[in-house]
């Protein structure tokens, strides 16, 4: 999930409750490491992703809110499964205003079973939910044996 920018206003609370402040200061922390230091407009983090598994298959379904089809690139390499969603900032012209979407490029790879058999993968992006079947090789695949 990507990190939420919180503001802070006014004073700080001495007496505020320390679970808080750790919340807070973790935040921090997060926001900084994603965004450079605060030097740069990018944008990195990860996503939830959702990952089951049957007989025949491994489902990833991966939370890619606001991405497009074409902002999402899925490659399985040397039995990597890894999952980037880049989205570049719109230019508008005109007035001044205010802008807190920018660049963003989220990025999760996973190691897979070698039960994977990599020329049959299917990807398709729905309701900002993408899902990835990865089919199991046959040879691999669990078989009833007849007992006589």
């Amino acid at each position: 999930m990507l990190p939420t920018i919180r503001r802070r206003s006014g004073l700080r609370n001495i007496w505020s409750d320390p679970y808080e402040t750790m919340h807070r200061e973790f935040d921090t922390m997060l926001n900084r490491l994603w965004s450079n230091g605060g030097e740069s407009d990018e944008l990195i983090g990860a996503y939830p992703v959702d990952i089951r598994e049957d007989e025949d298959h491994i489902y990833v379904e991966a939370e890619m809110p606001g991405f497009k089809k074409d902002e999402v690139d899925v490659t399985l390499e040397a039995g990597v499964l890894t999952i980037i969603g880049q989205r570049k900032l719109e230019e508008t012209k005109g007035e001044k205003h205010l802008t807190e979407r920018r660049f963003t490029r989220v990025q999760r790879s996973f190691s897979l079973p070698s039960s994977v058999d990599e020329a049959k993968v299917e990807a398709s992006l729905a309701d900002g939910v993408l899902h990835v079947t990865l089919n199991k090789r046959e040879e691999v695949k669990p078989r009833k044996i007849t007992v006589k």
